[in-house]
């Protein structure tokens, strides 16, 4: 064995051992480990155009995908996932030790992430090497949600709340309306949610104007007067830190449904109608999950019960818990522009 194939092999077996430590992080984590399919991604993200970037010098780390049926055979970082092309590694292991020129490898760009066409031993070895960049020769997809390095993305319910995203920015034209415009969720359903808003929000424009409101005037006058101001008491508050891994359109829908709620508990009391800061301050007070604010609302369930037993007969108890509300599911890619609302949303969404 020359010295040239023993170090391919020592080469190789520490890629294996890497790559066996990486499978138990992912099933420690319970996140996908093998790579990406493209074909996934198609199927997700409508894809309208593509272009060609000639060869260019490609950051290996965003390499994560293949348009292949090859995703089996390296894991999420690239590394080989099993030993039956540990021989095509070797080989070009070795010619890389031999400084011997390799052509450019084949790549789809979809966002910040790349997809191997050809080349896929060339990425693995220049993975475990330590690699920076690699020579590709680079076709661009183009697609309203372009993928990014995001690992919560790059999962199938990342994807499917990605494709929702894709329809729900094709119906709204909302990128283009507002091209700084970022809405993400944590979980697929969040985005006919937001379709029944700004169809409701539509409807009580035409109200106030006493005129008929186009749909881009509704997209619009939405987002720059009820989203972004929800987002940005959020972003004041903190009330991130509150709810881990949630987004903050997670936390405006949350916030809007609580605002509705407790103004119907307002109207039913006869008294004034709360703004969005005080439902998002009692929403967290409420809902937060953080240990001090679980053990706050014991105790004040606590106290309000002792209350309670210790109340006149003639005095209502209180402490009730408000009812949970979770995501409608709505499949957008699936519904046409604006069948997917019905009426029932002029009586069921919150006013906004």
């Amino acid at each position: 064995m020359s010295q040239y194939s023993a170090r391919a092999e020592h080469d190789f077996s520490q890629a294996r051992t890497r790559a066996f430590w990486n499978d138990i992080a992912a099933f420690l984590r319970r996140r996908p480990n093998e790579l990406l399919s493209f074909d996934a991604v198609r199927r997700a993200l409508p894809i309208y155009g593509q272009s060609y970037r000639g060869v260019q010098a490609t950051p290996v780390e965003k390499i994560v995908g293949t348009t292949t049926n090859r995703y089996f055979d390296f894991d999420r970082a690239f590394l080989p996932a099993q030993a039956r092309t540990k021989s095509r590694w070797k080989k070009i292991d070795e010619l890389r030790l031999r400084d011997v020129s390799l052509p450019p490898i084949q790549l789809y760009q979809v966002g910040e992430v790349y997809f191997v066409r050809d080349g896929h031993h060339r990425v693995s070895v220049a993975r475990q090497m330590g690699q920076l960049y690699i020579d590709a020769e680079v076709i661009e997809m183009q697609t309203h949600t372009p993928l990014t390095r995001d690992i919560r993305r790059l999962d199938p319910q990342g994807l499917e709340a990605l494709g929702e995203y894709a329809s729900f920015l094709e119906k709204t034209q909302l990128d283009k309306l507002r091209p700084d415009v970022n809405i993400e969720f944590s979980q697929p359903g969040g985005f006919g949610r937001l379709l029944e808003h700004i169809v409701v929000h539509q409807y009580f424009l035409g109200l106030d104007y006493h005129r008929d409101v186009s749909w881009a005037e509704a997209v619009t006058d939405w987002y720059d007067y009820v989203y972004m101001p929800v987002v940005s008491i959020i972003r004041e508050r903190n009330v991130l830190a509150e709810f881990s891994g949630r987004t903050q359109a997670d936390l405006y829908l949350w916030i809007a449904d609580h605002h509705w709620t407790l103004n119907q508990q307002e109207i039913q009391q006869h008294t004034h109608d709360l703004g969005f800061d005080e439902a998002t301050q009692d929403l967290v007070r409420q809902r937060s999950p953080r240990l001090a604010r679980k053990i706050a609302r014991a105790l004040e369930a606590w106290v309000a019960a002792w209350r309670g037993e210790n109340a006149p007969p003639n005095q209502a108890k209180t402490g009730a818990a408000e009812p949970a509300r979770e995501f409608a599911e709505t499949n957008l890619s699936k519904e046409s522009t604006l069948d997917i609302v019905e009426p029932r949303v002029f009586s069921d969404a919150p006013y906004s």
